[in-house]
């Protein structure tokens, strides 16, 4: 009977241990403030045109969409569009004004919304996060300017001049 007690009684504790241990790893405040911290220096590597500091957060199989409708690229695209901004010293310089951040029940995904402070004025960025081993990575992100909905009717006039020929040979492919 002793022997069982203290064989119920290791596994209670280790189990215990087991289940701590879980939760801290999967604490939404610190995974959080992980993600926020990415973020951030993702942005600011940029400013800086920090090409590993930058493309090292996304992740291999990464998506990013641009705020222009033909912009949808793979790393290695994105890559091949952006070197030219990193090799002059500066790429882009967004600053988070506000973000939103959620987890799947698991804690390994995480989807984002946040408006930056851009040189297009406030623009929204959307994205997925993938927790791979204990790193998040970037797996898609989408960059959209924004319009205020009273401006709508003085904007399509500009968006029509480029869009309608995209718009017609979109529905072609069909």
């Amino acid at each position: 009977m002793k022997k069982l007690y203290l064989c119920l009684s290791i596994l209670t504790i280790v189990t215990t241990a087991f289940i701590v241990n879980k939760e801290k790893a999967t604490d939404p405040k610190t995974e959080k403030k992980a993600i926020t911290t990415l973020l951030n220096d993702w942005h600011l590597a940029a400013a800086k045109a920090d090409y590993n500091g930058y493309f090292g957060k996304i992740a291999e199989d990464g998506i990013y969409i641009g705020t222009d409708a033909t912009e949808n690229w793979d790393k290695k695209a994105f890559i091949a569009f952006s070197k030219p901004y990193f090799d002059k010293g500066k790429a882009w310089d967004f600053k988070a004004l506000e973000r939103n951040i959620y987890f799947s029940k698991d804690g390994k995904t995480a989807w984002f919304d946040e408006l930056l402070d851009t040189w297009m004025k406030v623009c929204r960025g959307s994205g997925v996060l993938e927790k791979q081993g204990k790193e998040w990575k970037i797996k898609h992100y989408v960059l959209s300017m924004t319009v205020p909905n009273d401006a709508t009717k003085e904007v399509l006039p500009f968006k029509a001049k480029y869009e309608d020929a995209l718009i017609e040979k979109l529905k072609a492919k069909k």
